[in-house]
Protein backbone atom coordinates (compact mmCIF):
# COMPACT_ATOMS: atom_id res chain seq x y z
CA UNK A 1 0.00 0.00 0.00
CA UNK A 2 1.39 3.45 -0.88
CA UNK A 3 2.11 5.71 2.06
CA UNK A 4 1.95 9.49 2.40
CA UNK A 5 5.58 9.60 3.37
CA UNK A 6 9.05 10.15 1.97
CA UNK A 7 11.83 7.63 2.55
CA UNK A 8 15.28 9.17 2.85
CA UNK A 9 18.67 7.45 3.13
CA UNK A 10 21.46 9.55 4.60
CA UNK A 11 24.53 8.35 2.70
CA UNK A 12 26.78 9.93 5.33
CA UNK A 13 25.58 7.52 8.00
CA UNK A 14 23.66 4.86 6.10
CA UNK A 15 20.60 5.56 8.25
CA UNK A 16 17.09 5.59 6.76
CA UNK A 17 14.27 7.96 7.68
CA UNK A 18 10.59 8.09 6.89
CA UNK A 19 9.20 11.63 6.73
CA UNK A 20 5.43 12.26 6.68
CA UNK A 21 3.98 14.08 3.67
CA UNK A 22 0.96 16.36 3.82
CA UNK A 23 -0.45 18.57 1.05
CA UNK A 24 2.58 17.86 -1.10
CA UNK A 25 5.00 19.12 1.52
CA UNK A 26 7.49 17.76 4.02
CA UNK A 27 7.83 19.66 7.28
CA UNK A 28 11.20 21.37 7.47
CA UNK A 29 11.49 20.54 11.18
CA UNK A 30 11.28 16.81 10.31
CA UNK A 31 14.61 17.25 8.53
CA UNK A 32 16.23 18.16 11.84
CA UNK A 33 16.24 14.55 13.00
CA UNK A 34 18.55 13.69 10.10
CA UNK A 35 21.96 14.24 11.69
CA UNK A 36 25.40 12.67 11.76
CA UNK A 37 25.81 12.75 15.53
CA UNK A 38 24.82 14.37 18.80
CA UNK A 39 26.69 17.58 17.96
CA UNK A 40 25.07 17.91 14.53
CA UNK A 41 22.33 20.56 14.35
CA UNK A 42 20.44 18.51 11.77
CA UNK A 43 19.45 19.15 8.17
CA UNK A 44 17.90 22.40 7.03
CA UNK A 45 16.31 23.26 3.69
CA UNK A 46 18.11 25.93 1.64
CA UNK A 47 15.71 27.95 -0.51
CA UNK A 48 16.95 31.39 -1.67
CA UNK A 49 14.01 33.69 -2.34
CA UNK A 50 11.60 31.14 -0.80
CA UNK A 51 10.92 29.84 -4.31
CA UNK A 52 9.68 26.46 -3.07
CA UNK A 53 8.86 27.00 0.60
CA UNK A 54 5.38 27.20 2.14
CA UNK A 55 5.54 29.25 5.33
CA UNK A 56 1.85 29.20 6.16
CA UNK A 57 -1.55 27.74 5.47
CA UNK A 58 -4.03 30.18 3.97
CA UNK A 59 -7.62 30.02 2.76
CA UNK A 60 -7.65 33.51 1.22
CA UNK A 61 -6.32 33.33 -2.33
CA UNK A 62 -5.72 30.47 -4.74
CA UNK A 63 -3.33 30.91 -7.65
CA UNK A 64 -2.52 28.33 -10.32
CA UNK A 65 0.20 29.89 -12.41
CA UNK A 66 0.33 27.09 -14.95
CA UNK A 67 -3.39 27.34 -15.76
CA UNK A 68 -3.75 31.10 -15.25
CA UNK A 69 -6.25 30.82 -12.38
CA UNK A 70 -6.82 33.38 -9.62
CA UNK A 71 -9.57 33.02 -7.01
CA UNK A 72 -10.42 34.89 -3.82
CA UNK A 73 -11.97 32.56 -1.24
CA UNK A 74 -12.95 30.24 -4.10
CA UNK A 75 -14.53 32.91 -6.33
CA UNK A 76 -12.91 33.34 -9.78
CA UNK A 77 -11.39 36.78 -10.28
CA UNK A 78 -13.34 37.17 -13.51
CA UNK A 79 -16.65 36.77 -11.64
CA UNK A 80 -15.72 39.26 -8.92
CA UNK A 81 -14.39 41.86 -11.36
CA UNK A 82 -17.65 41.71 -13.30
CA UNK A 83 -20.10 41.66 -10.40
CA UNK A 84 -18.58 42.90 -7.13
CA UNK A 85 -17.59 46.32 -5.86
CA UNK A 86 -14.26 46.84 -4.15
CA UNK A 87 -15.57 47.02 -0.58
CA UNK A 88 -17.70 43.94 -1.22
CA UNK A 89 -14.57 42.15 -2.42
CA UNK A 90 -12.59 43.45 0.56
CA UNK A 91 -15.25 42.02 2.90
CA UNK A 92 -14.95 38.66 1.13
CA UNK A 93 -11.15 38.64 1.28
CA UNK A 94 -11.03 39.63 4.94
CA UNK A 95 -13.97 37.69 6.39
CA UNK A 96 -14.13 34.73 4.02
CA UNK A 97 -17.67 35.16 2.69
CA UNK A 98 -19.66 37.52 0.52
CA UNK A 99 -21.67 39.95 2.66
CA UNK A 100 -25.44 40.10 2.79
CA UNK A 101 -27.02 43.42 1.86
CA UNK A 102 -27.24 44.57 5.52
CA UNK A 103 -23.68 43.41 6.22
CA UNK A 104 -22.36 45.30 3.20
CA UNK A 105 -24.27 48.45 4.17
CA UNK A 106 -22.86 48.31 7.71
CA UNK A 107 -19.36 47.61 6.38
CA UNK A 108 -19.51 50.57 3.99
CA UNK A 109 -20.87 52.80 6.76
CA UNK A 110 -18.08 51.75 9.14
CA UNK A 111 -15.43 52.49 6.49
CA UNK A 112 -16.93 55.93 5.73
CA UNK A 113 -16.82 56.73 9.45
CA UNK A 114 -13.01 56.63 9.37
CA UNK A 115 -12.16 58.42 6.10
CA UNK A 116 -11.20 61.71 7.78
CA UNK A 117 -7.47 62.19 8.32
CA UNK A 118 -6.15 63.87 11.45
CA UNK A 119 -4.56 67.27 10.85
CA UNK A 120 -1.29 65.93 12.30
CA UNK A 121 -1.00 63.51 9.37
CA UNK A 122 -2.03 66.20 6.92
CA UNK A 123 0.71 68.43 8.32
CA UNK A 124 3.19 65.55 8.04
CA UNK A 125 2.41 65.14 4.34
CA UNK A 126 2.88 68.87 3.78
CA UNK A 127 6.38 68.76 5.29
CA UNK A 128 7.63 66.67 2.36
CA UNK A 129 9.11 68.33 -0.72
CA UNK A 130 6.62 68.99 -3.48
CA UNK A 131 8.33 66.38 -5.67
CA UNK A 132 8.76 63.69 -3.00
CA UNK A 133 7.82 60.24 -4.28
CA UNK A 134 4.21 59.59 -3.22
CA UNK A 135 5.08 56.07 -2.02
CA UNK A 136 7.47 57.60 0.50
CA UNK A 137 4.66 59.88 1.67
CA UNK A 138 2.28 56.93 1.80
CA UNK A 139 4.59 54.68 3.81
CA UNK A 140 5.53 57.42 6.27
CA UNK A 141 1.93 58.51 6.79
CA UNK A 142 0.62 54.97 7.32
CA UNK A 143 3.35 54.23 9.86
CA UNK A 144 2.59 57.51 11.67
CA UNK A 145 -1.04 56.50 12.21
CA UNK A 146 0.20 54.20 14.99
CA UNK A 147 1.06 57.30 17.03
CA UNK A 148 -2.54 58.53 16.76
CA UNK A 149 -4.05 55.17 17.63
CA UNK A 150 -1.99 53.62 20.45
CA UNK A 151 -4.86 51.18 21.05
CA UNK A 152 -3.74 49.45 17.84
CA UNK A 153 -0.98 47.74 19.81
CA UNK A 154 -3.60 45.59 21.53
CA UNK A 155 -3.49 43.09 18.69
CA UNK A 156 -4.74 40.15 20.77
CA UNK A 157 -8.21 41.70 21.06
CA UNK A 158 -10.35 40.57 18.06
CA UNK A 159 -12.75 43.53 18.35
CA UNK A 160 -9.83 45.94 18.39
CA UNK A 161 -8.30 44.25 15.36
CA UNK A 162 -11.59 44.74 13.48
CA UNK A 163 -11.57 48.43 14.40
CA UNK A 164 -8.06 48.89 13.06
CA UNK A 165 -8.98 47.12 9.82
CA UNK A 166 -11.82 49.57 9.23
CA UNK A 167 -9.61 52.54 10.04
CA UNK A 168 -6.82 51.42 7.75
CA UNK A 169 -8.97 50.65 4.70
CA UNK A 170 -10.62 54.04 5.06
CA UNK A 171 -7.49 56.08 5.65
CA UNK A 172 -5.16 54.62 3.00
CA UNK A 173 -7.39 56.07 0.30
CA UNK A 174 -7.33 59.50 1.96
CA UNK A 175 -3.56 59.37 2.41
CA UNK A 176 -3.03 58.35 -1.23
CA UNK A 177 -5.27 61.16 -2.49
CA UNK A 178 -3.56 63.73 -0.26
CA UNK A 179 -0.13 62.57 -1.44
CA UNK A 180 -1.24 63.17 -5.02
CA UNK A 181 -2.66 66.61 -4.19
CA UNK A 182 0.55 67.55 -2.37
CA UNK A 183 2.65 66.61 -5.40
CA UNK A 184 0.40 68.76 -7.57
CA UNK A 185 0.57 71.71 -5.18
CA UNK A 186 -3.19 71.67 -4.65
CA UNK A 187 -5.12 71.97 -1.36
CA UNK A 188 -6.50 68.77 0.13
CA UNK A 189 -10.10 67.71 -0.53
CA UNK A 190 -12.02 66.20 2.35
CA UNK A 191 -14.02 63.00 1.86
CA UNK A 192 -17.59 62.96 0.55
CA UNK A 193 -19.63 60.29 2.31
CA UNK A 194 -22.35 60.37 -0.33
CA UNK A 195 -20.01 58.71 -2.84
CA UNK A 196 -18.81 55.13 -3.11
CA UNK A 197 -15.37 54.20 -1.79
CA UNK A 198 -13.86 54.47 -5.26
CA UNK A 199 -15.95 57.52 -6.18
CA UNK A 200 -14.84 59.30 -3.01
CA UNK A 201 -11.23 58.43 -3.80
CA UNK A 202 -11.61 60.12 -7.18
CA UNK A 203 -13.29 63.07 -5.46
CA UNK A 204 -10.43 63.55 -3.02
CA UNK A 205 -7.93 63.45 -5.89
CA UNK A 206 -9.64 65.41 -8.64
CA UNK A 207 -12.26 67.79 -7.20
CA UNK A 208 -11.35 71.36 -8.08
CA UNK A 209 -13.72 74.34 -7.73
CA UNK A 210 -17.03 72.59 -8.40
CA UNK A 211 -19.51 72.53 -5.53
CA UNK A 212 -20.21 68.82 -5.96
CA UNK A 213 -17.81 66.39 -7.64
CA UNK A 214 -19.47 63.75 -9.78
CA UNK A 215 -17.04 60.99 -10.80
CA UNK A 216 -17.13 59.82 -14.41
CA UNK A 217 -18.98 56.47 -14.23
CA UNK A 218 -16.62 54.79 -16.73
CA UNK A 219 -13.53 55.84 -14.79
CA UNK A 220 -15.16 54.92 -11.48
CA UNK A 221 -16.01 51.47 -12.85
CA UNK A 222 -12.51 51.03 -14.27
CA UNK A 223 -10.86 51.96 -10.99
CA UNK A 224 -13.23 49.64 -9.14
CA UNK A 225 -12.19 46.78 -11.44
CA UNK A 226 -8.51 47.55 -10.91
CA UNK A 227 -9.01 47.63 -7.15
CA UNK A 228 -10.75 44.25 -7.21
CA UNK A 229 -7.97 42.74 -9.31
CA UNK A 230 -5.28 44.03 -6.94
CA UNK A 231 -7.00 43.08 -3.67
CA UNK A 232 -4.75 40.09 -2.98
CA UNK A 233 -2.28 37.77 -4.66
CA UNK A 234 -1.20 35.08 -2.23
CA UNK A 235 2.25 35.04 -0.56
CA UNK A 236 4.09 37.75 -2.50
CA UNK A 237 6.86 39.92 -1.08
CA UNK A 238 4.54 42.55 0.39
CA UNK A 239 2.19 40.01 1.97
CA UNK A 240 5.12 38.07 3.38
CA UNK A 241 6.49 41.29 4.89
CA UNK A 242 3.08 41.92 6.47
CA UNK A 243 3.03 38.44 7.98
CA UNK A 244 6.64 38.63 9.20
CA UNK A 245 6.11 41.96 10.97
CA UNK A 246 2.73 40.84 12.24
CA UNK A 247 4.29 37.69 13.72
CA UNK A 248 6.15 39.96 16.17
CA UNK A 249 2.70 41.22 17.31
CA UNK A 250 3.46 44.78 16.30
CA UNK A 251 0.66 47.19 15.46
CA UNK A 252 -0.97 46.81 12.02
CA UNK A 253 0.03 50.29 10.84
CA UNK A 254 3.73 49.48 11.20
CA UNK A 255 3.20 46.09 9.57
CA UNK A 256 1.32 47.66 6.67
CA UNK A 257 4.02 50.29 6.20
CA UNK A 258 6.53 47.43 5.92
CA UNK A 259 4.36 45.65 3.36
CA UNK A 260 4.05 48.87 1.36
CA UNK A 261 7.83 49.33 1.51
CA UNK A 262 8.24 45.89 -0.07
CA UNK A 263 5.69 46.83 -2.73
CA UNK A 264 7.70 49.98 -3.48
CA UNK A 265 10.46 47.95 -5.15
CA UNK A 266 10.62 47.83 -8.97
CA UNK A 267 10.57 44.02 -8.91
CA UNK A 268 7.21 44.10 -7.11
CA UNK A 269 4.56 46.82 -7.21
CA UNK A 270 6.55 49.44 -9.10
CA UNK A 271 6.60 47.29 -12.23
CA UNK A 272 3.66 49.13 -13.84
CA UNK A 273 5.63 52.35 -13.55
CA UNK A 274 8.47 50.66 -15.43
CA UNK A 275 6.05 49.44 -18.11
CA UNK A 276 4.88 52.96 -18.84
CA UNK A 277 8.47 54.19 -19.05
CA UNK A 278 9.15 51.41 -21.54
CA UNK A 279 6.17 52.34 -23.73
CA UNK A 280 7.21 56.00 -23.67
CA UNK A 281 10.73 54.97 -24.67
CA UNK A 282 9.38 53.05 -27.69
CA UNK A 283 7.25 56.06 -28.57
CA UNK A 284 5.24 54.78 -31.55
CA UNK A 285 3.97 51.42 -32.86
CA UNK A 286 6.32 51.24 -35.84
CA UNK A 287 9.30 51.18 -33.47
CA UNK A 288 8.08 48.06 -31.65
CA UNK A 289 9.86 45.52 -33.93
CA UNK A 290 13.18 47.28 -33.37
CA UNK A 291 12.61 47.21 -29.60
CA UNK A 292 11.67 43.51 -29.70
CA UNK A 293 14.95 42.70 -31.45
CA UNK A 294 16.88 44.58 -28.78
CA UNK A 295 15.12 42.52 -26.11
CA UNK A 296 16.00 39.27 -27.88
CA UNK A 297 19.64 40.34 -28.07
CA UNK A 298 19.67 40.95 -24.32
CA UNK A 299 20.19 44.71 -24.68
CA UNK A 300 17.09 45.54 -22.58
CA UNK A 301 14.26 43.87 -20.68
CA UNK A 302 10.65 43.49 -21.74
CA UNK A 303 8.68 44.96 -18.84
CA UNK A 304 5.10 43.84 -18.19
CA UNK A 305 5.64 40.35 -19.60
CA UNK A 306 6.24 37.22 -17.55
CA UNK A 307 5.45 36.60 -13.90
CA UNK A 308 7.10 34.78 -10.99
CA UNK A 309 3.93 32.69 -10.57
CA UNK A 310 2.01 32.76 -13.86
CA UNK A 311 3.38 30.62 -16.68
CA UNK A 312 0.28 31.33 -18.69
CA UNK A 313 -1.71 34.47 -19.58
CA UNK A 314 -2.31 36.43 -16.38
CA UNK A 315 -6.11 36.23 -15.90
CA UNK A 316 -6.14 39.78 -14.57
CA UNK A 317 -4.58 41.08 -17.77
CA UNK A 318 -7.52 39.99 -19.96
CA UNK A 319 -9.89 41.96 -17.74
CA UNK A 320 -7.66 45.03 -17.60
CA UNK A 321 -7.18 45.05 -21.36
CA UNK A 322 -10.95 45.26 -21.89
CA UNK A 323 -11.19 47.90 -19.17
CA UNK A 324 -8.43 49.95 -20.78
CA UNK A 325 -10.31 49.99 -24.07
CA UNK A 326 -13.42 51.30 -22.30
CA UNK A 327 -11.40 54.01 -20.55
CA UNK A 328 -9.76 55.21 -23.75
CA UNK A 329 -13.13 55.56 -25.42
CA UNK A 330 -13.83 58.21 -22.75
CA UNK A 331 -10.42 59.83 -22.45
CA UNK A 332 -9.57 59.72 -26.16
CA UNK A 333 -7.00 57.82 -28.20
CA UNK A 334 -3.51 57.44 -26.85
CA UNK A 335 -0.40 56.49 -28.79
CA UNK A 336 0.85 54.49 -25.81
CA UNK A 337 -2.15 52.17 -26.06
CA UNK A 338 -1.34 51.61 -29.73
CA UNK A 339 2.25 50.82 -28.77
CA UNK A 340 1.06 48.42 -26.06
CA UNK A 341 -1.30 46.59 -28.42
CA UNK A 342 1.41 46.22 -31.07
CA UNK A 343 3.94 45.09 -28.48
CA UNK A 344 1.51 42.47 -27.17
CA UNK A 345 0.61 41.27 -30.69
CA UNK A 346 4.22 40.77 -31.78
CA UNK A 347 5.37 39.23 -28.52
CA UNK A 348 2.52 36.69 -28.47
CA UNK A 349 3.37 35.60 -32.02
CA UNK A 350 7.15 35.45 -31.57
CA UNK A 351 8.54 32.01 -30.73
CA UNK A 352 11.23 33.61 -28.56
CA UNK A 353 8.63 34.87 -26.08
CA UNK A 354 6.09 32.05 -26.50
CA UNK A 355 8.69 29.36 -25.76
CA UNK A 356 9.69 31.23 -22.61
CA UNK A 357 6.04 31.63 -21.57
CA UNK A 358 6.40 35.41 -21.44
CA UNK A 359 2.78 36.53 -21.47
CA UNK A 360 1.47 39.99 -20.52
CA UNK A 361 0.88 40.44 -16.80
CA UNK A 362 -1.30 42.75 -14.71
CA UNK A 363 1.20 45.61 -14.87
CA UNK A 364 1.11 45.81 -18.66
CA UNK A 365 -2.21 47.65 -18.99
CA UNK A 366 -2.83 49.09 -15.51
CA UNK A 367 -0.27 51.85 -16.03
CA UNK A 368 -2.01 52.89 -19.26
CA UNK A 369 -5.31 53.31 -17.43
CA UNK A 370 -3.71 55.42 -14.73
CA UNK A 371 -1.98 57.56 -17.33
CA UNK A 372 -5.30 58.05 -19.14
CA UNK A 373 -6.64 59.40 -15.83
CA UNK A 374 -3.78 61.96 -15.88
CA UNK A 375 -1.98 60.34 -12.97
CA UNK A 376 1.81 60.61 -12.87
CA UNK A 377 3.81 57.39 -13.11
CA UNK A 378 5.18 57.95 -9.61
CA UNK A 379 1.66 57.46 -8.21
CA UNK A 380 1.07 54.06 -9.83
CA UNK A 381 2.47 52.01 -6.94
CA UNK A 382 0.32 53.97 -4.48
CA UNK A 383 -2.69 53.05 -6.64
CA UNK A 384 -1.58 49.43 -6.16
CA UNK A 385 -1.10 49.79 -2.38
CA UNK A 386 -4.58 51.17 -1.67
CA UNK A 387 -6.55 48.11 -2.86
CA UNK A 388 -3.87 45.62 -1.75
CA UNK A 389 -4.38 46.87 1.80
CA UNK A 390 -7.39 44.60 2.30
CA UNK A 391 -5.34 41.58 1.26
CA UNK A 392 -2.51 42.48 3.60
CA UNK A 393 -4.97 42.89 6.47
CA UNK A 394 -6.67 39.59 5.64
CA UNK A 395 -3.35 37.75 5.96
CA UNK A 396 -2.51 39.67 9.13
CA UNK A 397 -5.82 38.58 10.67
CA UNK A 398 -5.55 35.00 9.44
CA UNK A 399 -2.22 34.49 11.20
CA UNK A 400 -3.82 35.17 14.60
CA UNK A 401 -6.16 32.21 14.12
CA UNK A 402 -3.41 29.81 13.05
CA UNK A 403 -2.10 27.91 16.11
CA UNK A 404 1.04 26.87 14.21
CA UNK A 405 2.16 30.41 13.52
CA UNK A 406 4.90 31.93 15.65
CA UNK A 407 7.52 34.63 15.39
CA UNK A 408 9.04 34.22 11.95
CA UNK A 409 12.76 33.67 12.16
CA UNK A 410 14.36 31.87 9.17
CA UNK A 411 17.73 30.15 9.43
CA UNK A 412 20.87 30.90 7.46
CA UNK A 413 23.96 29.10 6.22
CA UNK A 414 26.92 30.90 7.73
CA UNK A 415 29.84 31.07 5.29
CA UNK A 416 31.92 33.79 6.97
CA UNK A 417 35.34 33.48 8.65
CA UNK A 418 36.04 31.38 11.72
CA UNK A 419 36.90 33.07 15.01
CA UNK A 420 39.52 35.80 14.60
CA UNK A 421 41.57 37.80 17.02
CA UNK A 422 41.22 41.56 17.28
CA UNK A 423 44.11 43.52 15.75
CA UNK A 424 44.75 47.00 17.05
CA UNK A 425 44.28 49.79 14.54
CA UNK A 426 47.97 50.66 14.39
CA UNK A 427 48.93 47.11 13.49
CA UNK A 428 46.44 46.59 10.65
Amino acid sequence: MPKDSLSVVDNRTGLSYELPLADGTVRAMDLRKIRTGEDDFGLMSYDPGFANTASTRSSITYVDGEKGILRYRGYPIETLAKNAGYLETAYLVIFGRLPTAPQLANWERDIRHHTMLHTNIQNLIETFRYDAHPMSLFISSVASLATLYPDSRDVMDPANRRLQVERIIAKVATIAAFAYRHNQGWPFNGPDDSLSYVGNFLNMMFKMTEVKYEPNPVLEKALNVLFVLHADHEQNAGTTAMRVIGSAQGDPYSALAGAAAALYGPLHGAANEAVLSQLELIGKPERVPEFIERVKKGECRLMGFGHRIYKNYDPRCRIIKKTAEEVFRVTGSNVLLDVALELERIALEDEYFVSRKLYPNVDFYSGLIYRAMNLPASLFTVMFAVPRTCGWLAHWLEAFDDPEQKLMRPRQIYDGPEERGYVSIGAR
